[in-house]
Parts: C-alpha cells; sequence; structure tokens
C-alpha cells in the first residue's frame, strides 16, 4: 500500500491528488493537517447584523415564530422603528434552541407525554447543542446578550469507540480513541514517509517539498527519524503510567495494536468525524443549557411575543399581509401588517392555507425535514469519570439506533450526571421513534451497556425528544438535494409578494443556530431596502 496506488503509469502526482492520498490512508485531518505544512490553509468570515438606517414610516411587521430566525429579525427590526407582533405557536420562544431540565413537557405526536425528571441543576440539550467558534453571527448574539460560554468537548482521545462490525481482535472491544488515532496516522505517516524518501513522490513535488513533508510525517506519526518506522508513541497512552520513584518510574507505554487489526476494525472510520468545517475538537455551549440564548432574546423581544398562538392562515392584500390564528383556548383572530416574515419550518408551513404564487407553493415541496432522535440519560453516578476517566466527547459506535453517545461536558467531579444517549438520523429514527418513552430509554441502555458495564446499574430516568414528532417542527432540520437547492432554494430565499421566509432551511448552515439568524439578517435587509425605496 502506498500514496500512489490507483495512479496511472506515468500519471502525474499533483499536490491535489497527493492531498487525497493522505485523506484516503489518514483521514482529511492527516490531508488537512499535510496542507498546513506546506503552507496551504482555510479561513472562515465573520459577520455582523446589517445596519437599518433611515425611516422606516411606521412599518408594521408580523414575525411567524419565536425561534432564533424569528426573534434575530423582530430585535433588529424593533431597534431600528419597526412595529413588530411575534406570532408563536408554543407557549415559549427558542424554537429548536431547547434544553430538557425538571419540570420540562412535551407530548408528541404518537400521543406520548412526557415530564422531564433529571435532578435540578441537570438537563440535557434535545435541540442545538454546539456552537462552532466561526460562526460568529450566533456568538454576537450570545456576547451582547451575556450568555455566557463554556468549553464542548467535541472530541476526546480518551474516549471510547466501540465496533462490533469490524473482524479481528479489536471487534466488539472499546478502544481508547487516542491508541487507535495515533496507530492509524503513525502507520499511515510510515507508508508515506517511506513512499516520499524513495522518491515515489517526486513528480510534481519539489525536492524542498519533499524534504519538508518527510520531516512532518516523522513528526505527525512518530516515526524513527532512522529507518522512518512507527513502533508506537507516548501519546497513545501508558500500560503502567509514570509515578514517583522507581517503581512505576517512568511508566510502560502502550504497545501499538497492529496496523491490520486497526484496519480490520473499520473503527479508523471515526477519524475523521470531527474535522469537518462545522465541527472541531473543541466547541462551546451556553453556561446551563443552550436555551439560554434563546433567554436571552426572550428578554429583548418577550413582550413583542404572542404565545400558544398557532397560525392558520396567511393571506396577501395589495398593502399588507393578513395572518389569522388560533389560541391556547380557541379563540381565533386576525393580525395585519406591511410585511410578514415567516419563519415556520416549511415541514409544518406547507399545511398551512397560505397565499402566495404556484411556483412559491412549488418550491415549498421541493425540501424535506431529517427524522431526528435524542436521549438524555440520568446516571447516579458519573462512572465514565470515576471508572474510566473520560471526560467529556462522543463514543462513537455502530450499534444500529444508538448513533452517538457524548459525555457531558459540564459538572465534571459532581455526583450525578446527563449524558446523551442515542442521536440517530433517518430510518433508524423513525424505527425507535415509534417505541415508547420507556423501551426508547430501555434501548438506549441496553446499548450503552456494552460499551461501559456500568451502564444498566447507574440508570436513573431518561427524557426522549423525536423532532419528527414534535408538532410544530416535523423534522430535525431541513435536507435539501441536489435538485431542490437548484431550483427550489432561490425561489423561496426571494419574497412572494409581502412574504418572506427566514430559518436553517433557507441557508447553507442547515441544522445550525447561525443559518437561523443569517437567513433573518438577510430577508431583513431586504425589507428595510424596499421600504426605503417606497
Amino acid at each position: 500500500m502506498n500514496t500512489t496506488a490507483g495512479l496511472a503509469t506515468g500519471e502525474v502526482l499533483t499536490r491535489r491528488r497527493f492531498f487525497e492520498g493522505l485523506a484516503a490512508v489518514g483521514g482529511i485531518s492527516l490531508a488537512l493537517s499535510g496542507m498546513d505544512a506546506l503552507g496551504f490553509g482555510m479561513a472562515s468570515a465573520t459577520e455582523l447584523p446589517p445596519t437599518l438606517t433611515g425611516d422606516v414610516k411606521g412599518t408594521k411587521i408580523i414575525v411567524l415564530g419565536a425561534g432564533l430566525a424569528g426573534m434575530t429579525a423582530a430585535y433588529e427590526l424593533s431597534k431600528a422603528g419597526y412595529q413588530v407582533q411575534i406570532l408563536e405557536a408554543r407557549s415559549f420562544a427558542g424554537g429548536r434552541c431547547q434544553t430538557s431540565r425538571k419540570g420540562f413537557e412535551h407530548t408528541d405526536l404518537l400521543g406520548n407525554k412526557q415530564t422531564c425528571e433529571f435532578d435540578e441543576g441537570l438537563y440535557i440539550n434535545h435541540g442545538a447543542w454546539r456552537i462552532p467558534y466561526h460562526h460568529r453571527s450566533t456568538l454576537h448574539y450570545t456576547k451582547l446578550f451575556g450568555v455566557l460560554l463554556e468549553s464542548f468537548v467535541n472530541d476526546n482521545d480518551a474516549a471510547y469507540v466501540y465496533f462490533e462490525k469490524g473482524k479481528g481482535p479489536l471487534a466488539g472491544k472499546p478502544i481508547r480513541k487516542g491508541e487507535l488515532a495515533a496507530d492509524a496516522r503513525g502507520y499511515a505517516a510510515e507508508l508515506i514517509a517511506k513512499a516520499a524518501s524513495k522518491g515515489e513522490l517526486d513528480a510534481a513535488l519539489t525536492p524542498a517539498d519533499r524534504e519538508t513533508f518527510i520531516a512532518y510525517m516523522i513528526n505527525e506519526g512518530r516515526l524513527s527519524p532512522k529507518d522512518l518506522a512507527y513502533t508506537g508513541t507516548e501519546g497513545r497512552g501508558f500500560s503502567v503510567h509514570p509515578g514517583a520513584g522507581v517503581n512505576p518510574g517512568p511508566g510502560k507505554e502502550l504497545e501499538p495494536f497492529a496496523f491490520k487489526d486497526v484496519l480490520d476494525s473499520k473503527a479508523w472510520r471515526v477519524l475523521s468525524s470531527v474535522t469537518g468545517y462545522e465541527q472541531q475538537r473543541t466547541m462551546l455551549q451556553p453556561i446551563g443549557g443552550m436555551d439560554q440564548i434563546a433567554k436571552g432574546f426572550e428578554k429583548q423581544v418577550g413582550s413583542m411575543i404572542r404565545y400558544s398562538t398557532v397560525v392558520e392562515k396567511i393571506k396577501q392584500t395589495g398593502k399588507g399581509v393578513k395572518v389569522a390564528f388560533k389560541d391556547a383556548s380557541g379563540k381565533t383572530g386576525e393580525i395585519e401588517a406591511d410585511y410578514c416574515i415567516c419563519t415556520i419550518p416549511l415541514s409544518v408551513l406547507k399545511q398551512i392555507d397560505i397565499d402566495a404564487s404556484a411556483p412559491f407553493k412549488a418550491a415549498m415541496a421541493g425540501v424535506a425535514y431529517a427524522p431526528v432522535n435524542k436521549i438524555g440519560l440520568q446516571m447516579k453516578t458519573r462512572f465514565w469519570e470515576e471508572d474510566h476517566h473520560i471526560y467529556g466527547g462522543h463514543i462513537y459506535n455502530d450499534i444500529p439506533g444508538i448513533g452517538t453517545i457524548t459525555l457531558p461536558s459540564t459538572g465534571w467531579q459532581s455526583q450525578k450526571g446527563v449524558l446523551l444517549g442515542f442521536y440517530n438520523f433517518g430510518s433508524q429514527a423513525a424505527r425507535i421513534s415509534a417505541m415508547s418513552p420507556p423501551d426508547r430509554a430501555a434501548f438506549a441502555v441496553a446499548g450503552g451497556q456494552k460499551v461501559f458495564p456500568e451502564y444498566a446499574a447507574n440508570y436513573e430516568n431518561a427524557f426522549s425528544f423525536a423532532w419528527h414528532l414534535a408538532e410544530f417542527n416535523l423534522g430535525g432540520w431541513a435536507e435539501w438535494g441536489e435538485a431542490g437547492r437548484r431550483d427550489a432554494y432561490p425561489v423561496l430565499c426571494e419574497p412572494d409578494g409581502r412574504l418572506y421566509l427566514a430559518g436553517e432551511h433557507l441557508s447553507y448552515l442547515g441544522g445550525w443556530q447561525a443559518g437561523a439568524i443569517e437567513s433573518a439578517w438577510q430577508q431583513i435587509a431586504k425589507i428595510h431596502a424596499r421600504v426605503q425605496q417606497a
């Protein structure tokens, strides 16, 4: 095996092909690190809300939905002098920015009613749960509203990888991710460095490039400079930890897994899991739960929100928009404004009587919404910390229906904790959500028991949430296909008469709070420009 595999005889090995080879051997992280070693890099943009200046002429805006998109629009527009009213179907604001804690109630479309019974101070973010450093729009408001943040451990070398479907001695065995990563990178670096040293990479790489890259591979893989061999590294851990005196003294390093065993395990698939643009090893979360962001917005625009008010019809007139609604008591009413910003998910909006053009309605049908489940499991002890020395991070696995187990990045060394017992999507989410809440919990506990022998004995209670069974969401986030992005998406990004849509579904940051916020920024800028021109 070498990095020239797949090249036709005489084919030039360009830098692009070389980096593709690195990704194939060592994951995207190895390729990106290699790009940095040769002076290439990636950057992200910083954005702020649009500046809305000028006379707004007493313009009235009705916003449908008090999620982050709706509250962002209301906050910025009201600052500029617009008269804003928000209609929210739920009894609370936040949309998918939700946190389940003691007393939180939810009834899904199957009639399953749950009341969260977590101990005081414990919670699970069953909606949005982490923030990348480059989501400047989200971070703009957390700072503005005084929402304090803490680190979210999105990757942890001490956490386990558990793959049942692999082969060899590592299959069905919890393995420290750091051990696996060290060995995969080490062996990959050995192959690449040896190929480079023999001149097999000299086609489009200059001698200086090659020398630099061999030095990088030695550093990356902790190789022997003498023969470029990987024989392990202290970074992967110790079987006997270093300590005082001569015993244990220097300790004893763990022996590396055999390269064949690493490959056969299939567990190497997780090694590129947190190297995407939207995923980093360390991310951010609000202290006390993600809903602190929603509460921050609510302090600013809460007086504008009419809660427990379900939109039944959206009608456009020549001069404005009328929205018919029904409140919690069953009383109906109507509100009129000059413009409407609708942040209702398309999965729900498609079921509402809406006065819009045929192309606009057809475009709304061009997107599906993802079935998504989460479950929080309260444990009586933090055995993952006490017995396994894992502080935060994910337990990657191939257990059907579990998806990811995530250990909390808060409350370390306290007595109890709530971990994410499963996070599943698509057909697996549909299958698990069809279970009763107690059966979902039993399923999650049985899955976790395979990784942690302490799981079942420590389980106390659970709270699960299926976003596709949530009445006012009908899915976790929009899933655009290529044709939908090409044909439907541009149509919905523009107004239909006086109706403007906003939300994560009208961004390329689908499923992220930043997508909702920045979509709102774009639409309010369009409305303001229109008002200024009127």
